[in-house]
């Protein structure tokens, strides 16, 4: 008899484990249909002609290492960076230059192996070397670009990078030399596509012409607007893509706790920008989006965005975050339509002209933008 109920003990026992694996691997499947679901919803477009297909909006990881803010502790980045995969965002930025030690590369090749690499388009970048007493030293020479492209394939740990950049283009250096270079490591299957960040348009016609530039990185945004006269016509022309860095204005379109300087960690009120007097007057400018973003249902950072999202399905913004709910926020742009009529409006609050300071908080870094720099001529 207790021979029988032990049997009995143990077969409700099994069946109650059963049903136990059997929701759990319910649940497990619902998530991730739930994952797939959001993923299928984010927009894909062709960033270049050269073939690229990235997601409609891409993550800049350079924050979760800092330099605006305090780096956050890896597991957080990786955490972040993981999230915004699950909601489809398949296209994130990094470079060699991002943290203290290459610090950014070596988190995002972290993420990486918790992330099917072949749906990843990882971008990274080389050319600023360090600093010395004249500035930012830049670096263009062939054997540099090969030495930091090996260097940044190891630290990220991957046999490939979809998008490597030049990030700041070096004057010394005709850039058809750069390019050469950057050509073979195409042809050994080290990178796939070339950028160029913060290029004179001289500079993108010259470099085109040795091998394809499959995308421009550039400042863009509400406030920042200085390439659209010829850099976004020269890119249509040539069929290269325009990746966008800082799309929401230093985290000045971000909302209030950024404008008025509420967070004690962020560097963001040394911007000048955002000091003194000309503080006061943009601030007015802020306080103009916030009152459109309630015409259009959403925050002032997703209509910033929602705009840039507009000039185009060859500009693909790479906004980055430390914080999920921000992320979200960033995502819900693409869901903010926006006609001419509305992109009109939103343009004429934000002029140029009456926009008071320098586009940089660092005088070292705005001397070596596309404005100022360009390569000499190949002997």
């Amino acid at each position: 008899m207790q021979q029988n109920k032990n049997k009995m003990c143990n077969l409700r026992q099994l069946a109650h484990d059963i049903r136990a694996s059997t929701l759990r691997l319910i649940l497990c499947l619902l998530r991730r249909l739930s994952a797939m679901s959001e993923q299928s919803l984010m927009p894909r477009v062709k960033l270049g002609t050269q073939g690229l297909e990235v997601s409609r909006l891409g993550y800049g990881c350079m924050g979760l290492s800092g330099v605006y803010n305090n780096p956050v502790p890896e597991e957080e980045g990786i955490a972040i960076i993981k999230e915004a995969f699950s909601k489809g965002i398949t296209f994130f930025d990094t470079s060699d230059a991002y943290g203290t030690n290459n610090a950014n590369e070596y988190l995002v090749g972290k993420a990486l192996k918790q992330l099917p690499r072949e749906k990843v388009q990882l971008a990274t970048k080389f050319g600023i070397a360090g600093y010395d007493a004249s500035g930012v030293i830049v670096k263009g020479s062939p054997e540099y670009a090969r030495s930091c492209c090996e260097a940044s394939l190891k630290r990220l740990d991957v046999d490939y990078i979809d998008l490597y950049y030049i990030h700041r283009i070096d004057a010394t250096v005709p850039i058809e030399y750069t390019m050469r270079e950057l050509k073979k490591l195409v042809n050994e299957g080290k990178i796939k596509y070339i950028g160029l960040s913060e290029a004179h348009p001289d500079t993108i016609k010259r470099a085109h012409a040795v091998h394809p530039i499959t995308a421009i990185q550039m400042d863009y945004s509400l406030w920042i607007r200085d390439i659209e006269e010829e850099i976004i016509p020269l890119c249509r022309k040539l069929g290269i893509g325009i990746v966008p860095y800082s799309p929401l204005g230093r985290g000045f379109f971000a909302g209030k706790a950024i404008v008025e300087r509420a967070d004690p960690n962020s560097s963001l009120p040394n911007h000048p920008r955002l000091k003194g007097e000309n503080f006061d007057k943009n601030k007015v400018i802020y306080f103009r989006i916030e009152e459109l973003a309630k015409k259009h249902g959403c925050t002032p950072a997703q209509l910033a965005l929602a705009w840039v999202l507009h000039q185009g399905d060859d500009v693909v913004p790479i906004p980055g975050t430390t914080k999920i709910k921000n992320l979200h926020d960033n995502i819900g742009s693409l869901k903010v339509k926006l006609t001419k009529d509305d992109l009109k409006e939103i343009t004429d609050a934000v002029p140029v002209n009456e926009i008071a300071g320098s586009r940089s908080s660092n005088e070292a870094f705005h001397r070596i933008t596309w404005e100022f720099v360009k390569t000499p001529l190949p002997k």
